[in-house]
């Protein structure tokens, strides 16, 4: 049973920095235009245009002038004149000192989930690690101050397209949960004769156990979800992994596991760091 339960997306959390480099938290405080009429969400991407920060809406690209990811934000409160910190940003506060709390290095390595459309939670898997991904835009909640954004799931095959906001550089183990059932794969279908112990997320990454017990993984991933007991499941393509493994051999458990969190990093390009046209 995983802990926790992933069951909303949440967007883009940081936790760490590429390569094992230690992420100590460090901000920078960027102002808020007097009355900016938008929501923004703890974890939304964030731009900069005439030196304040707005709300940038990222699916199949990051847009220009994202400068990183929104974690609060403070100011004054027009109503009680007392300073405030918020998780988020309440569209049209009349407030002429506030500012953005942005994670602006590029580097930065970010927890999200992953959904197959809106906020539905879906699955990454193993071959989808390196490949580029796009986000989904589901504004943010005002009861958690929390954006939810999230990764966009299920591609007919994994992405290579330069344009797309995020590279996935992992999968989360700690909310992982599998499902298992006995039998085989012929091209793009797999066939069980024990039916899943348990439901699958549409994604869900699969693998085998070889006959020293070993774990294999495939190289593919199921493009939907399908509910406990299912005996026919449908991969994304036919198994072909370096090796020479091109099937799942008959009588094989197969394990299929969910992985509804990923962890991912602004792409090349897409942060305005890493742009030559600055931000105006």
């Amino acid at each position: 049973m995983a802990y926790p339960t992933v069951s909303a997306p949440y967007g883009l959390k940081p936790i760490n920095l590429i390569g094992g480099q230690v992420f100590a938290g460090s901000t920078r405080n960027l102002p808020i235009q007097y009355g900016y009429a938008t929501n923004i969400g703890y974890g939304d991407f964030v731009t900069l245009s005439r030196g304040t920060v707005g709300r940038l809406s990222v699916t199949s690209s990051a847009g220009a002038g994202n400068v990183g990811i929104f974690l609060g934000c403070s100011y004054t409160s027009p109503a009680t004149k007392q300073k405030l910190f918020s998780q988020y940003w309440p569209g049209g506060t009349l407030a002429g000192d506030a500012v953005a709390i942005v994670t602006d290095d590029p580097d930065t390595l970010f927890k999200a989930v992953v959904c197959s459309s809106g906020v539905v939670v879906a699955s990454s898997s193993i071959p989808v690690v390196g490949q580029n991904i796009q986000m989904l835009d589901n504004g943010m909640s005002t009861v958690t101050g929390n954006s939810l954004g999230a990764v966009a799931g299920v591609t007919a095959t994994p992405a290579t397209t330069g344009t797309f906001p995020l590279r996935v550089v992992g999968v989360v183990p700690d909310t992982a949960y599998s499902a298992s059932g006995i039998g085989s794969s012929a091209s793009t279908t797999i066939t069980l004769t024990t039916g899943l112990s348990t439901a699958i997320l549409a994604g869900a990454d699969v693998a085998y156990i070889a006959p020293n017990g070993q774990l294999v993984e495939t190289g593919s991933f199921v493009t939907a979800g399908y509910v406990a007991g299912a005996t026919s499941i449908t991969l994304n393509q036919a198994i072909a992994v370096p090796g020479g493994i091109t099937a799942i051999p008959g009588g094989s458990t197969i394990v299929f596991t969910n992985y509804p969190e990923v962890l991912v990093k602004i792409n090349f390009g897409q942060h305005a760091y890493y742009t030559a046209t600055a931000s105006a």
